[in-house]
This record gives C-alpha cells, sequence and structure tokens, in this order.
C-alpha cells in the first residue's frame, strides 16, 4: 500500500516529506498547476530585494528571515488554503514550510525554487504588488491586485477595472502608465487619497469608461454618475450597483456625509465584490447579500475602528474580507476575530 501512494505521488511530481518534514515537495510542472488552482496561496520567503527583481504571479512575499515571519504570515494567510511555498533554491522555503505546518497550515514546497521555475522557462512576473486569484461561476479568472490604500486594480477577461486610482499617496508612487488603459475607472469620492485627475487621464483611453459620484463628475469635468441605490450595466457579464458609504459617529459626520459618496458593488460573472469606500458601520450594510470579497476600511476619526470593521464584516458576511484604507491602523487581530464566524481575512498592503 505504501508502495502504491508514493507512486502515486510520484505521479503528481510529489515527493513525500522525510524525516522532520512536515510537508510535501512539487516539482515545477506540479507547482505550476497547484498555483492556478482558487484554494492554493502562493507564498514567496525570499527578501523583498529578491521579490521585486522576479516572482511567481500572484504570490504574496514575507520575509521567512524576519523576525515577525509568523506573525505576519498569520495575518495574510488562511488555514483553509493551501500555501504553495518557494525561495531561491528551496532551503528557506523548506523552513518556511516547517514552521507553517507547525501551524497548522498545509504546505507544499518549491523543490529546486525559483531557479528551477527560471530553468523550466516558467513566466516570471515583476509586479510587486500583491495579487489574490478569485474564479467567477463560470470558471473565469479575476485578479485583485493591492495597489496601495484604497487603490485597486481588477483584471477579469481581458478587461481592466480600477478603483480609486491615485498616483501618489505619502511615499508611494503608482505608475499607472505603465499599465494597460482602464475598461472601467470607479470613483467612489473627491477626497484625495481616492479621486487624482492626474491618474483618471493616465488610465483613459478612447473605450474607458468613468464611473462616479456627481461631486466627482463635476470635478473632473465629465463622468457617468451613479447616486446611491442606482444601478448599471457595464456590459453584459458586468454590472455595478452604488451603495451607501457615510460617517454616523458625532464630530466625524462632515468627512463622509449620507448620500454624497458610493460604495460599490460589482457582480462579476456572477462573482459579487463589495468596496465599501469611506464608510463606518452603517446600517444600509444589513442589506447588502451574498458577497463574495469584501473591501472595508479602517482607520478612525474617517472611516471604521477594528471593533466597527469587525460588526461591519458580520453584517456583510463575506466570504473573503480585506481591510482595506487602514493607514497606521493596526489590523492584525481582525482575523482572529472573525475566525468563527467563517470569514477568510486577508491583509494586504492597503496601508
Amino acid at each position: 500500500m505504501k508502495k502504491i501512494i508514493t507512486c502515486l505521488l510520484a505521479a503528481l511530481g510529489l515527493t513525500s516529506a522525510c524525516g522532520q518534514r512536515n510537508f510535501q515537495d512539487v516539482d515545477v510542472k506540479g507547482f505550476s498547476a497547484l498555483t492556478s488552482e482558487p484554494d492554493v496561496t502562493a507564498l514567496d520567503v525570499r527578501t523583498a530585494q529578491e521579490f521585486a527583481e522576479g516572482h511567481i504571479d500572484g504570490a504574496v512575499n514575507i520575509d521567512v528571515k524576519q523576525t515577525d515571519f509568523l506573525e505576519k504570515a498569520k495575518a495574510a494567510l488562511a488555514k483553509d488554503k493551501r500555501i504553495a511555498v518557494y525561495c531561491r533554491s528551496g532551503r528557506r522555503s523548506a523552513d518556511a514550510a516547517n514552521r507553517l505546518a507547525a501551524e497548522g497550515y498545509q504546505c507544499i514546497n518549491l523543490k529546486g525554487g525559483i531557479l528551477a521555475w527560471k530553468e523550466a522557462g516558467m513566466p516570471i512576473s515583476t509586479d510587486t504588488y500583491e495579487v489574490d486569484v478569485f474564479q467567477t461561476k463560470s470558471g473565469k479568472t479575476v485578479r485583485l491586485y493591492a495597489l496601495v490604500h484604497a487603490s485597486i486594480r481588477m483584471v477579469y477577461d481581458g478587461k481592466e477595472i480600477e478603483i480609486d486610482p491615485v498616483t501618489k499617496l505619502g511615499d508611494k508612487t503608482i505608475n499607472y502608465a505603465a499599465m494597460p488603459k482602464a475598461d472601467y475607472i470607479l470613483v467612489t469620492h473627491e477626497h484625495f487619497d481616492h479621486f487624482s485627475k492626474e491618474a483618471i487621464t493616465t488610465l483613459t483611453g478612447q473605450q474607458t469608461r468613468f464611473v462616479t459620484n456627481q461631486r466627482c463628475a463635476d470635478m473632473f469635468g465629465s463622468g457617468e454618475v451613479m447616486a446611491n441605490g442606482d444601478k448599471m450595466q457595464l456590459a453584459d457579464d458586468i454590472t455595478i450597483e452604488a451603495v451607501p458609504a457615510y460617517n454616523t459617529t458625532e464630530g466625524h459626520l462632515q468627512f463622509h456625509p449620507k448620500g454624497r459618496d458610493n460604495g460599490y458593488i460589482l457582480t462579476i460573472d456572477g462573482l459579487r465584490i463589495y468596496v465599501a469606500g469611506d464608510t463606518e458601520d452603517i446600517p444600509e450594510m444589513a442589506g447588502i447579500k451574498d458577497i463574495d470579497i469584501a473591501f472595508l476600511p479602517c482607520n478612525q476619526p474617517y472611516t471604521m475602528t477594528t471593533g466597527q470593521l469587525v460588526a461591519a464584516a458580520r453584517m456583510v458576511k463575506p466570504k473573503v474580507l480585506f481591510p482595506y484604507h487602514y493607514g497606521q491602523t493596526d489590523v492584525s487581530g481582525v482575523p482572529a476575530q472573525l475566525q468563527a464566524d467563517g470569514i477568510d481575512v486577508r491583509i494586504r498592503h492597503y496601508e
């Protein structure tokens, strides 16, 4: 029986872990197949500099040599996902896989590391943004790129969707000129960390549709206006609904008055994505249903506290939650608070 299992693993490009190892090694072919599956997260455990020089598309980067490696990994990785780990040659990733396995993760290690990946002629990305990959109901792929703060890039079936694009925020600069022209640009409201004339202009091509609220359309000089409650068909398989986003805490009401700004619900080939915009845990969230992916903000006094974020998540009940717009707010404790709710909380670089 043991020989049969070994042969089956070998046929899949896998080898059983031996000795102290609590994970499996996989060859390039097997690793490539695994990383295309929606329940697998690719993890690059090299340094940030190595990652920037070239990595596997969609990988999350957490340096295994950093003292807080496990803390960051627990915040960023869901335990119900398989973790496909790699490094330069396979040594650091083996160490990382062992440590993660001890914490209850199911890990697969790329044998030979990214060196073997390159030698096999597999594609390498130099895009330094974290990417999460999802599948629509018909099996198409949606890639979500964490650009900065509230700026999200979505790529679906050759279409480019940009949410609240800004060219510069603090010491971070987004080079939109290096990205394809947008098919759709959605802006929630007028604040500088959401609305950038320069970014919109750079991303706009002949076929681009710019969708926003009345205030931003007036400021930019054009745009398709949506108010809270409006719905719009962007394509045969893409619809958008504008939903309320506002402050409720006394002393904060001036930041985002009720009725002015938008949150958006995109339905992309059946996949429902809620981008909340700048809001607190407003009662209208209880009416938002069947959400696959939610982006909820967290930085008082402008949006929510972590407690409000947890309350909002429990109202919306998304399958996957990305805390975003969080600035210096510590959101590392949110995954543990929502674990019993069955919500997959993913911490990405949305400072």
